[in-house]
Parts: C-alpha cells; structure tokens; sequence
C-alpha cells in the first residue's frame, strides 16, 4: 500500500504542465488531439495519448534507496548487451541513476547522458565529475532529437522514458539514425496489461502499443525478458 500511494502522488506532483489545451487540431500527418486527459497532453500517436513529462522536481524519486528492490535494476543492466568498449546512450537520463551504473561497466566505451532539463544536466555533470566518470558525456537534446553523432551507438535505452516523449515519432527516428547498423534500442516500460502495476495507466504500457509505435520508425522487437518485477524490458533491432 506504501508503494502504490507513493508511485500515485508521484505522477501526479511531478509532471510538467506547461501546454494548454487551446484550440488543439483534430489532427496532422502523425498525430492526433483531443481534450488532455489529466495525467496526459491531449496529444495521440498510435492511437495512445502522450504522457505529461516528468520535471527535475521529482530527482529525489528516482534516487530513492528501494528503486533496486522494487525495479531490479541491477537484472535490467546485466541483461543488457554490453561490452567493455560499448558506446550507450541513455536517453531521458535524468538523475544518472542508469547512466552512472553503466558506465561503471563499459571502461573502454562512452556513455552519452542525454537530457532536456537544464537541471538535470547540471546534476549529471557535476554527479559524473564526482564520481570520476570520464566516459560519461552529458549531451542536451531536443524534443525530436537526442543530438548524437550519427552511426556511432550500440546501445540506446530509455527507462520509463519514452512514454512521455512529445515527439515520438522524430526521437524514434533520430535515434534509429544514431545507432549503428547492428545498433539495438531498449525500452523499460511499466506494463500496462497488468492492472495490479500501482502506476497510471497514461504512464504504463503495452507490448503490442510498443511494438505498433516503433514499427513506423524502422524498428522491430527482438527480444522480450520478463525478469522485472513490474517492468517490460524491450529489445529492438533496426528493421
């Protein structure tokens, strides 16, 4: 019960609400509008309204001590296809927590931190300065692109990230331009087909909703691992 009214008041105290639900279009070439819900932008891809973005306020959340238990982030990362020499890019890094655990693991590699929060850039600098992470590159990225050279990544991933992302499409595609040839990218995504998952349903989501939005983008699944206690862990290869 702890945990439920914890991840509840989260999402709903740290989104970002800056966008206005005036006169919204029906539609475009990729998306469609309709009255926000609360916990959404009133913006649709696929059928699926996009999620309000979570702001630095809630850096505290993704720090918090029982992440590893509840998550299992340490079986998230080794499930990871990761070498020594690996270049990875997190994308939505926020607080780092993901980032500096991998680039911990990658010593000969480089791992790209890529944010659009100006206080979340600040913090990974300064977090990877203390932790004497050289391999770690904080880049700012855009609403559409994570700003990385092009052909140059093995691994891009995002935790609970892409769900909130305003452009779907154009990141997806961006970072299918990023990646090299034999590049994959993982999505960690609370699972929307289990009610019991104490996450908003705007914040959750479906394989079948996954694989339907990155299919246009030139990607498909590869691999699905079920070892997350509520998490899909999502595997995609270029198309």
């Amino acid at each position: 019960m702890r945990l439920l009214l914890l991840l509840l008041l989260f999402v709903a105290s740290c989104r970002t609400n800056n966008r206005t639900a005036a006169v919204l279009p029906v539609k475009d070439s990729i998306y469609s509008y309709k009255t926000p819900h609360p916990d959404g932008i009133g913006k649709l891809y696929q059928g699926r309204e996009i999620a309000h973005v979570m702001s630095a306020a809630g850096g505290s959340w993704l720090e918090r001590p029982e992440r590893e238990v509840e998550e299992s982030v340490s079986e998230a990362i080794h499930a990871m296809p990761l070498t020594d020499s690996s270049v990875v890019a997190d994308v939505g890094a926020g607080t780092g927590y993901y980032a500096f655990r991998i680039a911990q693991k990658i010593p000969e590699g480089k791992l790209y931190a890529v944010e659009v929060q100006d206080a979340f850039i600040q913090q990974l600098k300064t977090s990877a300065k203390a932790k004497g992470l050289a391999n770690v590159v904080v880049v700012k990225g855009t609403a559409t692109a994570p700003n990385l050279p092009p052909s140059s990544i093995d691994l891009a991933f995002m935790v609970d990230v892409y769900h909130e992302l305003e452009y779907p499409l154009e990141m997806l595609q961006a970072i299918h331009t990023a990646l090299k040839q034999n590049g994959k990218l993982l999505l960690i995504e609370y699972r929307g087909e289990d009610p019991t998952v104490p996450i908003k349903e705007l914040h959750k989501m479906t394989v079948p909703q996954v694989n339907r939005e990155l299919a246009p983008a030139g990607f498909v699944l590869e691999q699905k691992k079920d070892m997350l206690p509520m998490q899909h862990w999502l595997l995609y290869k270029k198309r």
